[in-house]
């Protein structure tokens, strides 16, 4: 059982320069306490994600880390010249030391697509061959490739990654009969589901895997995100994470309010109040001994071994955050047990 953090980097109340100041702050954090990953969103045009630029913000990361995982969850490909990310990718494992996760996917959000003059429905082709272009010239010396999208004739590949054949993949996953691509490709996978819908996928996942001959403790990671604060009590948790939460939700939904339009996955609308999250088990608040049942639960109904944290949203202050990783590090995660399938 491992545990990460997932960070959408969502607008602050304080000015831009401090909130980058204190999130290397945590993310130094999170590298002390141990924990596996850390996983940027990229978003454009919206208060969601002021890290437009993954790969800036992620070279701050490797230089303020030693241990701690990093990347991007996910790098919206669409919207790369194939090539340049290919060299942006080899450059961050290579100055992290092989530390690189590559999180790839064509974007949830039309809006911030065709803010970049891309046509939502060509992108999923245009990620499949983007993608396969990155792979590809991770693993060889000279580049060709013949697309629809892209195309490339013997381009010298002067830069390969520390990691080979290329860093882990990563992938965002809402249904079940996605599971096939990942498990043949090796690929960790993320959801924003809840226990019933992520077993459906645990399950069909822990399947194909075995079916493909792989050993079990070789299994890729496969995890939700949940909202976390913790507190020394539960009323001084709750007032923190509403209080993120409704300006964390505000922001998510911006530009879908702007242009009058609904997000097109019903399981990406989070409810409008942070108890009703909780209820749905997306999100907890409370001390320790109540958040560590929160996970416990959360762990053993979605057939779980990765579990990323949400400790910052919202106005949520860099020392709210900072006191809710050190009483998980110290009283949640050293309880936690894997689900009964990994025991």
């Amino acid at each position: 059982m491992q545990f990460g953090v997932f960070d959408h980097m969502d607008r602050a109340a304080v000015p831009l320069d401090r909130f980058y100041a204190d999130r290397l702050r945590l993310v130094e954090a999170y590298d002390r306490a141990g924990f596996y990953g850390y996983h940027v969103a990229e978003h454009h045009a919206t208060p969601l994600g002021v890290a437009p630029s993954p790969g800036v913000w992620l070279a701050a990361v490797a230089q303020h880390t030693k241990r701690l995982r990093f990347g991007p969850l996910v790098y919206l490909l669409p919207l790369y010249h194939p090539l340049k990310l290919l060299e942006e990718i080899c450059m961050l494992d290579q100055l992290s030391g092989g530390r690189m996760l590559l999180g790839v996917g064509r974007g949830i959000s039309p809006i911030e697509l065709r803010y970049y003059g891309i046509d939502p429905d060509v992108a999923p082709a245009m990620y499949a061959e983007a993608l396969e272009v990155i792979l590809r010239g991770m693993t060889c010396t000279e580049l060709s490739f013949e697309g629809t999208y892209y195309r490339y004739t013997a381009v010298p590949m002067e830069l390969a990654p520390l990691q080979r054949p290329h860093p882990p993949l990563w992938y965002g996953i809402g249904r079940p009969d996605a599971v096939p691509w990942a498990a043949e490709r090796r690929v960790n996978v993320v959801a924003n589901l809840g226990g019933k819908g992520m077993r459906s996928i645990t399950d069909r996942y822990r399947a194909e895997w075995s079916a493909l001959g792989h050993p079990a403790d070789k299994l890729p990671l496969m995890g939700v995100s949940r909202h976390i604060v913790i507190a020394e009590t539960r009323k001084e948790a709750l007032e923190i994470a509403r209080r993120g939460y409704h300006k964390w939700r505000d922001s998510f939904l911006v530009l879908w309010r702007k242009h009058n339009m609904q997000l097109p996955n019903p399981n990406a609308l989070f409810p409008e109040q942070f108890e009703e999250a909780e209820a749905q088990g997306r999100a907890v608040a409370g001390t320790p001994d109540h958040v560590r049942e929160f996970i416990q639960t959360s762990i053993d109904e979605g057939g779980l071994n990765y579990l990323l944290c949400r400790f910052a949203f919202g106005d949520i202050t860099c020392d709210e955050a900072l006191q809710s990783v050190e009483l998980f590090t110290r009283h949640v995660q050293p309880a936690i047990t894997p689900a009964p399938e990994d025991a």
